[in-house]
């Protein structure tokens, strides 16, 4: 099993697609995402951020429920947004969860008549769903999950205001942040729309160097 307790449908629909071992990332704080507490999770791209969140998502929502989304996950471009709806597709083959991606290339009223039809998760630019968000273009009361993926670089753009209007009108929810780095913007919104978050940071190169001061510690026992 890729993770303890993780979903059996999707754990095999992740072994099917070659994850057998999760990254340090994705098993240290996948207890405290289930739990419901807000995180900030701070790593590279080598730590599977993206795929850490459509794991989360996956595990908590499970099913198709009524219409409203219960997942909101807001990424910095278009590409983002087709790439986590392929990993949503690979890893929820063994689900019924219904995804829909937004950005600024598509048309408004017709993601608004396709997301009135009922939808599980919800995926797009901050632009767009500000813009959804403002017009009533979707339902926020059955959010549970509502989730930043590479933070320093959205809100290097400075699409603070967006994201902090959506979430204060949010119901009470889990917030997540996945980002490559800490930054005094990326700490200041933590700090207004999450409660008490427990911070997560992953340095590869720490990881790097401990290895090889292992490596060398051997070395040097198996020549003495």
């Amino acid at each position: 099993m890729f993770l303890k307790k993780i979903n059996p449908g999707l754990s095999e629909a992740l072994e099917d697609a070659g994850f057998t071992q999760p990254t340090e990332l994705q098993k240290a704080t996948f207890g405290t995402i289930k739990s419901g507490a807000d995180c900030v999770l701070i790593a590279d791209d080598t730590q599977g951020k993206s795929t850490a969140i459509v794991i989360n998502v996956i595990q908590k929502l499970e099913k198709e429920f009524e219409e409203s989304p219960r997942a909101l996950i807001i990424v910095q471009t278009k590409e983002k947004v087709l790439e986590m709806m392929e990993q949503f597709k690979l890893f929820g083959r063994n689900t019924d969860l219904r995804l829909y991606g937004v950005h600024e290339k598509g048309d408004l009223d017709y993601d608004k008549n396709q997301i009135s039809l009922g939808i599980d998760v919800l995926i797009g630019t901050p632009q767009r769903l500000s813009d959804m968000f403002a017009s009533a273009g979707f339902d926020v009361n059955q959010l549970k999950m509502f989730i930043l993926d590479d933070a320093y670089e959205i809100l290097k753009l400075r699409h603070d205001v967006r994201i902090m209007r959506m979430s204060d009108g949010i119901p009470k929810t889990q917030r997540l942040f996945y980002t490559s780095a800490s930054s005094d913007r990326v700490e200041a919104l933590a700090d207004k729309i999450m409660i008490e978050p427990t911070f997560f940071e992953f340095d590869e190169e720490e990881d790097q160097e401990e290895e090889e001061d292992n490596e060398e510690d051997t070395e040097t026992n198996e020549t003495e």
